[in-house]
């Protein structure tokens, strides 16, 4: 005896698509990793783009499958509020590296890539925490990861008043502070999109277990 699941399909896509889409993210937060790493060779945005053009290919993908799909594996409102908080991790790291690329000739000695390097793991956590939920409603395995991330996001709060208390300290010259405040900011957003996504798949978990 087939159930209604099985008739309209159980909606599993869903679970790939958003895997996908988190490994995009994940992919764009290494992707920072790695232009750091390169310098002081000139920045490139290839790799952002390109993560960035496959997570809005994703995010359109999962909103049309929600459009044909009867039955879906999880809620419809958590699987559209996944997907355009995974969307936002990719285009808040996408907005960090074209304004850096602006700037890097200005800002060679200053240490982004302690940072990045914070960013690339939360994006890690955020992919694991994505792929728990095909894996079953644990939530003492969702539980310890989002505690992981929000170690990750203290110890992010912490290098930005870092920050703060370097740029008032007087060395810096008005338009490098400006530089570094707008850019070390955009950094701290990425992370915080990452919270916000792993948020989303901890409710998910929450609601359903």
């Amino acid at each position: 005896m087939f159930s209604l699941q099985t008739i309209f399909g159980k909606g599993d896509k869903f679970y790939g698509l958003l895997e996908a889409s988190a490994e995009a993210a994940h992919e764009s937060a290494t992707a920072l990793v790695h232009m750091f790493s390169a310098l002081p060779k000139a920045p490139s945005l290839d790799e952002f783009v390109l993560a960035r053009k496959r997570e809005k290919a994703l995010t359109a993908q999962i909103s049309q499958e929600l459009v044909n799909t009867f039955v879906t594996a999880l809620d419809r409102e958590d699987i559209e509020a996944l997907s355009a908080a995974l969307n936002k991790i990719t285009k808040a790291i996408s907005k960090f590296a074209e304004r850096y690329s602006l700037a890097a000739d200005r800002l060679g000695d200053i240490d982004f890539a302690t940072r990045a390097a914070l960013l690339e793991k939360a994006a890690e956590v955020i992919k694991q925490m994505v792929g728990q939920l095909r894996k079953g409603m644990n939530l003492e395995a969702m539980t310890t990861l989002n505690d992981r991330m929000q170690a990750i996001e203290s110890e992010a709060d912490r290098l930005l008043l870092e920050l703060y208390r370097d740029l008032y300290g007087g060395r810096h010259e008005p338009i490098r502070i400006l530089l570094l405040k707008d850019l070390f900011e955009l950094l701290e957003k990425a992370i915080d999109r990452c919270r916000d996504a792993g948020n989303v798949a901890y409710q998910i978990v929450l609601k359903n277990s």
